[in-house]
């Protein structure tokens, strides 16, 4: 079972709940214990401060991944973090790119999910590992390969905060 905060700071327009947990779902499917995570959406200036306060950049970033980091034996929950999602900077990409914006809001989602369950994209084998299991995910949502329009250009990711930074 899926256990959803979902906190809504920013005035943008995003997606509903139902569409929220139906992403996650798909994106967690691969777990088989219950999960709890928080996916907190914001504006810029939240987005801002966050990517540099963690990441050192100052702008604002599509996705960022917090994995919780506590042991397991402290906890009675099954805590996998939390996603941050910085709502006009999705909308934005989804027009930029010429993609619907559920298809890349569902791309967003799932991708920051996979980054809660420990993949990531640093080199070109986990990045070609991961994207692979992006794309046959929103195709069984019935969404386009999210990669398609350009193989060779850099793809727009979510990040997840070193622990150095912390």
């Amino acid at each position: 079972m899926l256990e959803l905060d979902l906190q809504i700071a920013s005035e943008t327009s995003a997606p509903d709940e139902a569409r929220f947990r139906l992403w996650c779902e798909m994106g967690l499917r691969q777990r088989s214990a219950d999960s709890e995570l928080t996916i907190r959406l914001v504006d810029e200036n939240e987005g801002r401060e966050l990517n540099h306060t963690w990441r050192h950049k100052n702008y604002a970033t599509n996705v960022l991944s917090f994995p919780a980091d506590a042991p397991d034996d402290m906890l009675d929950i099954p805590l996998l973090g939390d996603l941050v999602i910085c709502v006009p900077v999705v909308n934005r990409e989804a027009a930029e790119q010429g993609k619907s914006v559920d298809a890349h809001w569902a791309h967003m989602v799932i991708h920051g999910c996979l980054h809660l369950l420990g993949y990531d994209h640093i080199d070109d084998e986990e990045a070609e590992e991961m994207e692979a299991l992006e794309r046959t995910l929103l195709e069984e949502l019935g969404y386009p390969d999210p990669y398609a329009e350009d193989e060779s250009a850099d793809h727009p990711h979510s990040d997840t905060p070193s622990k150095d930074h912390e």
